[in-house]
């Protein structure tokens, strides 16, 4: 049967890439949602210092180094740490339901893991205590 309405709406669908779906109307919303992507390694701390990025840090302030990997490949990093534009991004950590709130001001030589953080010890204190040293699964993204 010819409806032409639906031969425009068609053609139109058609021409801009988009697909019509013939959808029931009792059908269950779909969860729209979009789940922000998060990054697993380890987490360790460290005694701060002027870091990488050209900043003083100490024990008590809630900051992080980031694993070389992602430090030095960050868009826009060149050969100046002190430039490179991680400096200063802020990141929540979470390990085993804590989480905490860091800047990146320094880069992690010792990381092994591409998303691994070496945190002070002030922020590695809001998610293990320090005598674990080092914690496992461990994630993070950007704040």
């Amino acid at each position: 049967m010819f409806n032409p309405i639906m031969n425009i709406a068609f053609a139109l669908a058609f021409v801009s890439g988009l697909a019509l779906v013939a959808v029931p109307s009792n059908a269950s919303p779909i969860n729209s949602t979009l789940l922000a992507r998060a990054n697993s390694g380890d987490g360790t701390f460290y005694a701060p210092g002027m870091g990488a990025c050209g900043i003083t840090n100490s024990a008590t302030d809630l900051i992080a180094a980031m694993a070389y990997a992602t430090f030095d490949s960050y868009p826009g990093a060149t050969a100046n740490p002190n430039t490179n534009p991680i400096c200063n991004k802020k990141v929540i950590a979470n390990y085993q339901g804590k989480s905490v709130t860091v800047t990146i001001t320094d880069r992690c030589a010792g990381c092994a893991g591409e998303f691994d953080l070496d945190f002070s010890p002030a922020a590695f204190d809001r998610l293990a205590d320090e005598s674990v040293g080092r914690i496992h699964g461990m994630t993070w993204d950007y704040a």
